[in-house]
C-alpha cells in the first residue's frame, strides 16, 4: 500500500496546493540515457522519458503501482466519482494504480466499498479488492465479474487498451472497440445514478459510443487530467448519472 499522508485516502497530487493547479516540479536535471547494443533508440528514449518523468519519480515516492494513478486522483478531483462504500470494477487494472485510488478514497478498509479489479496480465494482490486474471473479451469474464461484485455497481471504470501498433487510426479503432465492450459490461451492472469512466484516443469513431452515452446518462463529457502526457492523444470519456433505458430492465 501506499505511504501514509496526512489526510488518509487522499493522495498527494504532484505540485497541488489548495486552491492552485499546476504540474510537478521537476527535480534536479534531466537524465540522460545512452543507446546500449541491446536497447534500440525508441526503447532508449521510452526510458529517458520515464526517469523525467515527474509523476513516475512521485508514484515511486508515494507508493503507487504506476504513474496512472494520479489520472484517477485528477479525474475524481475534478468530477468527484469516488465516494466511501462504494461498488467498483476496474477494467485493465494492472499494475493497479487505479485500484490503489479507488480503495484509498472509497476508504475500502473501513466503509464496505466493493472494488472488483480485472486484467488479461497478472497483477500483485491490492487487498481488500477482488483482483482476477482474465481476458476482459472472453465470453466467460463478464460472469466472473459479476460474481465477483455480486450486486450492482456505483461505478465501472476502464483504462483497458490493446497494444499499440503504431498506426494511430488503428490504434484509435481497437481501444474504442474495448470501451465499447466495457459499456455493454456496465449497462447490465449499474445502478440508478452510476458513472462510467472509459479511456478512448480521439479520432472519431466514439461517435456512436457517446450517442448512447448521452442516451443513457444525466451528463456525458470528455476530460483530459494533467497526468496524462500531452502529447498523447488518449482522453477520457466521463459518463454520470445513469438512467436504465427499458432496454436494460
Amino acid at each position: 500500500m501506499p505511504s501514509k499522508s496526512k489526510n488518509p485516502g487522499q493522495p498527494k497530487i504532484p505540485g497541488k496546493s489548495p486552491g492552485k493547479k499546476s504540474a510537478p516540479a521537476q527535480r534536479g536535471l534531466a537524465v540522460r540515457v545512452k543507446t546500449a547494443k541491446s536497447r534500440d533508440l525508441s526503447s532508449t528514449l521510452w526510458l529517458e522519458r520515464q526517469l523525467n518523468d515527474p509523476y513516475v519519480q512521485e508514484a515511486k515516492r508515494l507508493g503507487y503501482r504506476s504513474r496512472a494513478a494520479f489520472k484517477l486522483a485528477q479525474l475524481d478531483d475534478k468530477c468527484r466519482l469516488l465516494k466511501p462504500g462504494m461498488r467498483i470494477v476496474d477494467l485493465g487494472a494492472a499494475p493497479g494504480g487505479w485500484t490503489q485510488i479507488a480503495i484509498e478514497r472509497t476508504k475500502a478498509l473501513t466503509s464496505g466499498a466493493k472494488i472488483v479489479a480485472l486484467d488479461i496480465l497478472p497483477m500483485d494482490a491490492a487487498p481488500p479488492a477482488i483482483v482476477l486474471h482474465l481476458d476482459f473479451t472472453k465470453d466467460s469474464a463478464p460472469d466472473a465479474l459479476k460474481q465477483a461484485l455480486d450486486g450492482e455497481a456505483d461505478l465501472v471504470l476502464t483504462d483497458m487498451a490493446a497494444p499499440a501498433t503504431g498506426h494511430r487510426e488503428t490504434d484509435h479503432i481497437r481501444i474504442i472497440a474495448l470501451a465499447d465492450m466495457a459499456y455493454e459490461f456496465a449497462a447490465e451492472v449499474l445502478a440508478p445514478g452510476g458513472a462510467f469512466v472509459a479511456k478512448v484516443f480521439q479520432g472519431g469513431s466514439e461517435r456512436e459510443l457517446l450517442a448512447r452515452l448521452k442516451q443513457d446518462f444525466t451528463t456525458v463529457r470528455h476530460v483530459k487530467p494533467p497526468a496524462s502526457r500531452a502529447d498523447s492523444a488518449e482522453v477520457y470519456v466521463v459518463a454520470q448519472g445513469f438512467r436504465r433505458s427499458a432496454a436494460q430492465t
